[in-house]
């Protein structure tokens, strides 16, 4: 960290990368040209949205990661109480969900400069809600269909952090983004939180993780679509930020007015 605050600077004014074309940049309703402060950012509406989007993504992604070996061992529990995943083989799954995690960052963020932040928001939370209620009704069929549908969601759940500063960056600017979006994540802070209690909760009330079944984990799972439903409506609200909130383009010399 050291190293890059160190090396990264803020290049000049009016730098651009060599063959660089401003006339190939995408233009966009929700990509603005304007800059909001980050006290005016928590004032919109358009923050608290895409706050409640973010936190029932993280929520749902919670909600698999905190439980991932014990889930997959219950998922396939035979009658006599023995599951057909050993506890290495539970323990390589969430090795393989810290990898769907980091390549969700990768790819879906890259995606996202493609079809934009809300299209790939509404990938999160609307793909995300059929992956949860395939994940509750069909993922104890078989062992590679519950692991795809995990590794996809949590996929997700690591794209949805990677894309929000640029989402961010579309709505308000870049002139406090870095501010704005420590202010966003307390959507993650409050997730670590939310998430996990409920799922523990209802667990708690069915017996004890990695001694269930796949039914006990419907109702968690179910309530995790819930929020995603939430999450998908809150998305598909954002418009473009009120002008009002918008700094001046050009600052006003002192006693300017007192002039004119």
């Amino acid at each position: 960290m050291l190293f890059g605050a160190f090396t990264i600077k803020v290049p000049p004014p009016g730098w651009a990368p060599a063959g660089f074309d401003p006339a190939s940049v995408r233009s966009h309703e929700l990509i603005t040209t304007a800059n909001v402060t980050a006290a005016n950012a928590i004032k919109t509406s358009q923050f608290w949205l895409l706050w409640t989007a973010l936190f029932c993504n993280v929520s749902a992604g919670i909600g698999i990661l905190e439980q991932a070996a014990p889930m997959i061992q219950d998922f396939f529990r035979q009658p006599d109480g023995k599951s057909l995943v050993a506890a290495s083989v539970a323990g390589g799954f969430v090795g393989l969900l810290s990898i769907g995690n980091m390549a969700g960052r990768f790819a879906w963020s890259a995606t996202s400069d493609v079809i934009g932040r809300k299209r790939v928001y509404m990938g999160y939370l609307g793909v995300g809600t059929v992956l949860y209620l395939l994940l509750a009704f069909a993922g104890h069929t078989a062992t590679a269909l519950f692991v795809l549908f995990a590794f996809v969601i949590i996929s997700f759940y690591g794209g949805g952090f990677s894309t929000a500063p640029a989402y961010l960056r579309d709505l308000f600017g870049t002139l406090e983004v870095g501010a704005i979006h420590g202010r966003l994540l307390t959507a993650w802070s409050a997730a670590g939180v939310v998430g996990p209690l409920i799922v523990n909760a209802v667990l708690d009330a069915q017996g004890t993780p990695g001694k269930l079944t796949a039914g006990a984990y419907q109702p968690a799972l179910l309530i995790m679509v819930a929020l995603l439903v939430v999450g998908f409506i809150a998305n598909l609200l954002i418009r473009p930020v009120d002008p009002k909130f918008h700094e001046p383009s050009e600052p006003v010399a002192a006693g300017a007015e007192k002039e004119s």
